[in-house]
This record gives C-alpha cells, sequence and structure tokens, in this order.
C-alpha cells in the first residue's frame, strides 16, 4: 500500500510539471515575418520539463510586453522537422532572428532579466 501512495504521488507531481503549450510555429508565418523584417522570438520545449515550464512563463509575459515582436515555439520531440530546419537539437533553446539571420541562441536560460536583455538589444 505504501508503494502504492508513494507512486500517485510522483505521478501527481510529475504531472504537475508538465508543460501546457502548444505548437505555434508555422514556416510560412516564420518566413513571412523574415520578409517583412519583424523580429522572431522561437522557443523549444518539451512537456514534462520544468526548465521549459519557467521559459515558457518568461516568454509568455515577453510576448505582452514585447507586441511588435513575433513570439512562436515548438514541441522538441514531437516537432522534429522544425527543429532540424532550425538547427535545434535541444529543448529549452531560445532563438531569436532578425533580418533573416539568427542573433541570438540560448540554451536553458532562465533568467528573465538575461532573457529580456536580449530581446531588448535588438
Amino acid at each position: 500500500m505504501k508503494k502504492i501512495l508513494i507512486l500517485i504521488f510522483i505521478l501527481l507531481s510529475f504531472n504537475s510539471f508538465a508543460v501546457e503549450k502548444n505548437t505555434t510555429f508555422n514556416n510560412e508565418i516564420f518566413q513571412k515575418a523574415q520578409l517583412d523584417g519583424k523580429i522572431v522570438v522561437i522557443n523549444s520545449w518539451n512537456e514534462t520539463c520544468t526548465t521549459c515550464k519557467v521559459q515558457i512563463k518568461i516568454l509568455n509575459q515577453a510576448e505582452k510586453d514585447f507586441e511588435d515582436i513575433l513570439f512562436l515555439s515548438f514541441e522538441q520531440e514531437k516537432d522534429k522537422t522544425i527543429a532540424k530546419q532550425l538547427g535545434i537539437d535541444y529543448w529549452t533553446t531560445i532563438v531569436i532572428y532578425q533580418n533573416n539571420k539568427e542573433v541570438y541562441r540560448s540554451i536553458g536560460q532562465m533568467n528573465k532579466d538575461k532573457i529580456y536583455s536580449a530581446i531588448k538589444s535588438l
């Protein structure tokens, strides 16, 4: 009985860390934004990643704070074609594009000030 309760606790705890996010990356939207000269922030995530959960919270707020910037995301394990296209090998990767080129990349960054600083520098 004790083992069952421990297992239930672990499973409930594990699910509380799950990321609630959808893939918003679309190649057509990404390419159009690049052609229009928009800054694009892309985030790769995994639904059970606690670092991703922190990043998503920061990026969701950033999307409200930087209305002229396009924020896109994709689930690393499920959207392998996107990951390959963008050369993103790890979830928790944040990449910023400007003028059709990558200008910033970080892996595992959870510091809001550093993420905001990267966005503001463009």
